[in-house]
């Protein structure tokens, strides 16, 4: 079983964050900071433990912030080498601690210019996107105008900084009213990132623009909108996913503007389950048929959604992307797609009826359901495995 990713802050990675400082400031007390910063670590989630260190990183630092923060900075290591993240791995998460150092005692309206270029060289090497939102949400002019001096940064770790710390709903962040209150107010800085030649910078884009949907739907499809004409590749692939949890709601106006806004005349044929009752930590097949009723050529989008079982016994939908498909006058394509119950930190599986339905173009068509029972015991063996069944 893998590691937990909280145990990235170990041992190891303290005495090697001491080190660090210590080699240019000689005074600093590292053995000490190794001994304090361990000291309860166990005990705690990934980001707490990310501020524990911090916190005594702090406690050890100069009291002097201007002080202190000068000595973090020499600290620092090479930038990124590339411009995407693939690859990096837990890597980067090091400088977590000196971020939240920075958040938590930058905030001085004394220290706020040192605070946030601190901020532009640690996002070359571990994303600032969390430390910035306390700045936005104290200063939010000021933090805005730096922002936006950001945009044309030779760095795209920098430029992404811009779009994914202003994200409203920025995961594993808090919220920031300013944000949810005044999201017209981000957009100039998207406008200028659309066309961005990184992919980096570009999906974080996406990513904000899709939060904003959630909150402001309409906003969402005036921006795309706009967007889309005389759109490139590129800026159309960056739209469709911004556009893709509005899809997946069925909102009428993504999907008009990705061409499926038409109320689909099909039908559903030949569902099956396979097996129609399946263990959890399996996997279940959904297949079918669609077959068009129109007498006309009909652009169609096909999810899948699972109505999956929660513990409390209410079920929640999830939809899963299928495929993009253009049906002829009475034409018709079969599809499927493999469902895992396997147990996931973000998600357990729970016994029950799982209901299925397929959209198309939004509009839900009940399929049949699968059951989910207790997992098999090692001694059942495969022969005790439900067989598959057509959907009623």
């Amino acid at each position: 079983m893998a590691e937990p990713l909280k145990a990235f802050f170990s041992r190891t990675l303290v005495r090697d964050l001491g080190e660090s400082i210590a080699r240019v400031s000689p005074t600093f007390p590292a053995a000490r900071f190794t001994r304090d910063a361990v000291r309860g670590l166990e005990a705690l989630e990934l980001l707490d433990r990310a501020r524990h260190v911090a916190r005594v990183l702090g406690d050890h630092l100069p009291p002097r912030y201007e002080e202190a923060l000068a000595i973090v900075l020499a600290s620092l290591g090479p930038e990124h080498a590339r411009e995407e993240l693939e690859g990096a791995g837990m890597a980067p998460f090091f400088y977590l601690p000196h971020l939240i150092f920075i958040a938590e005692r930058g905030l001085a309206e004394a220290d706020f210019e040192r605070s946030l270029a601190a901020q532009r060289e640690l996002t070359k090497r571990f994303t600032a996107e969390f430390s910035i939102r306390a700045f936005l949400d104290r200063y939010p002019d000021r933090t805005l105008a730096a922002l936006s001096t950001w945009v044309s940064d030779p760095s795209a770790h920098v430029r992404r900084l811009v779009s994914e710390g202003t994200r409203p709903r920025l995961p594993w962040a808090p919220r920031v009213r300013f944000l949810d209150e005044h999201p017209e107010r981000i957009l100039p800085l998207l406008e200028q990132l659309k066309d961005d030649p990184t992919t980096l910078v570009r999906r974080s884009v996406a990513n904000h623009l899709n939060d904003l949907g959630k909150a402001r739907p309409e906003m969402l499809v005036a921006v795309c909108r706009r967007w889309l004409e005389g759109a490139s590749p590129e800026r159309r692939a960056l739209v469709e996913h911004a556009l893709r949890s509005a899809v997946k709601r069925g909102e009428a106006g993504a999907l008009a503007l990705l061409g499926h806004g038409e109320t689909p005349r099909v039908a559903l044929e030949a569902v099956s389950f396979e097996p129609a009752r399946v263990s959890i930590g399996d996997k279940v097949r959904v297949s079918f048929t669609l077959v068009s009723r129109a007498r006309r050529e009909q652009a169609l989008l096909v999810d899948l959604a699972v109505h999956f079982v929660k513990a409390s016994g209410e079920a929640r939908p999830k939809v899963f992307k299928l495929s993009r498909v253009t049906l002829p006058a009475g034409g018709k394509v079969t599809l499927g797609k493999t469902i895992s119950l396997a147990i996931h930190t973000t998600r357990v599986p729970h016994e029950g009826r799982h209901a299925v339905e397929v959209l198309v173009n939004g509009a839900a068509h009940a399929a049949g359901a699968f059951v989910v029972i207790p997992a098999l015991s090692p001694a059942a063996g495969s022969a005790s495995r439900p067989r598959s069944r057509r959907a009623p």
